[in-house]
């Protein structure tokens, strides 16, 4: 388990902490072909195992936009708040996809407490660095910087 915090002056004391690393999870075809099916992406390189076998990445690749939604799974391994009232996804800062995760790899997250600031009433806005490490890959799949609101 990564950081709890029970207050929005925890979170804030807690800037700079490493959050550690979540548990692998490997990307099959399946879970591809549902992210094409929910988001209507059904480009070949994602799809099509028999084309994208003479594609640039030799097999298919899972949507950058699948990897990032992966965070917001692996991101209470990482991070999370207990004894508040309300929790909400705010967005994102940074987004970059700097390598493809072909089919069959296992990626995991990491994450850093970069930023906490305050807000009114007992609420704080957190922004997590999340990494997403691809297993055996020197670049990772997807890096973003991500906003939450806790109200306590």
């Amino acid at each position: 388990m990564g950081l709890v915090f029970t207050s929005p002056q925890e979170a804030v004391d807690a800037v700079g902490t490493k959050l550690g690393e979540s548990e692998w999870l490997t990307v099959d075809q399946a879970r591809i072909d549902g992210f094409a099916e929910a988001t209507g992406d059904h480009q070949w390189i994602h799809v099509d195992p028999e084309r994208a076998r003479d594609g640039p990445f030799g097999k298919t690749v899972a949507h950058g936009y699948l990897t990032f939604s992966l965070i917001n799974m692996f991101l209470p391994e990482l991070f999370r708040a207990e004894g508040m009232k309300m929790g909400i996804n705010y967005g994102a800062d940074r987004l970059r996809f700097p390598a493809p995760v072909p089919v069959g790899s296992r990626v995991r997250a990491v994450g850093e407490l970069i930023k906490a600031d305050r807000l009114e009433g007992n609420a704080v806005q957190t922004t997590v660095r999340i990494t997403m490490e691809i297993e055996g890959s020197d670049k990772p799949g997807c890096v973003a910087d991500i906003l939450g609101r806790y109200y306590f």
